[in-house]
């Protein structure tokens, strides 16, 4: 095995906790400092499906990425850790953006007309 393989599996593990639906706008709600209620997490999620936000918060308590205590739902330190690592998603998301924006805008190349 080499010395990369567990520094491999856990980074896997995580991208297939992360990839699952919804798991990275939960997350990314339970940002704000105060505990959110699973009603009040449901509705900045916009309505998800109760049984789908279950699965998540379960798989995200497992992980321990978040708790539930007396108030609601909140990160752990290492949640936070995580999302802070993520902070830089949303001026990169916005750069992409433009850029591909920018490629849209430009007048493509001529094409050569066919025959008809």
């Amino acid at each position: 095995m080499s010395p990369a393989a567990p520094a491999d599996a856990a980074l896997s593990e995580l991208f297939d906790l992360l990839e699952r639906r919804f798991a990275l706008r939960v997350l990314w709600a339970l940002r704000e400092p105060a505990p959110l209620s699973f009603r009040a997490l449901q509705a900045a999620l916009g309505g998800m499906a109760p049984g789908t936000l279950n699965t998540r918060l379960k798989e995200l308590r497992d992980a321990s990425l978040l708790v539930h205590n007396g108030e609601g739902y909140a990160l752990t330190t290492a949640g936070v850790e995580l999302t802070k690592r993520l902070g830089d998603l949303p001026s990169f998301a916005r750069r992409l953006a433009g850029a591909r924006a920018k490629r849209e805008a430009r007048p493509s190349a001529a094409k050569p007309r066919q025959a008809g």
